[in-house]
């Protein structure tokens, strides 16, 4: 179950309008250590026409397009993270022992990863191993560079 804040989301209908993504972070309970990530509601992908496409554009002149763009909603429902560690809590059924919130909802892609970065930095997320999962930062900046 995802929160937002204090109230259960269990649709994207329950998330402001015009949400691309949001920022969450993940809190391991018995642990009490934090992930802090992304997660787009929905993507695009290009689908191959079928025929019963195709024959929309059936006596039209010019070229017939030969893909479409199909919107999906991605798996922001049962998603915890990227993060190894949680991944393989999560495979082994432990999806009890993490509460997941939502920090801050977004409209836009470039908004969505300024966001993350944002919070990764405010919340010292490499200077704290103790507490945090994360291990870098956009992948250029990592946890080792901070050990001495």
């Amino acid at each position: 179950m995802w929160y937002y804040k204090g109230e259960e989301i269990t649709s994207i209908e329950d998330l402001p309008p015009q949400t691309f993504g949001f920022v969450y972070r993940v809190i391991h309970k018995p642990s009490e250590k934090i992930y802090i990530g992304k997660k787009v509601l929905q993507f695009t992908r290009k689908a191959k026409l079928t025929k019963k496409d195709l024959a929309i554009y059936e006596g039209e002149k010019g070229r017939r397009p030969t893909y479409k763009q199909v919107i999906s909603e991605s798996d922001w429902k049962t998603y915890y993270g990227s993060h190894k560690e949680i991944m393989a809590l999560i495979k082994e059924g432990k999806q009890s022992d993490f509460r997941r919130e939502i920090l801050t909802c977004v409209p836009n892609k470039k908004l969505l990863t300024y966001e993350e970065t944002k919070a990764l930095f405010i919340y010292e997320v490499l200077q704290k191993p103790n507490e945090y999962f994360n291990d870098n930062i956009l992948g250029k900046f990592f946890r080792k560079d901070f050990e001495l």
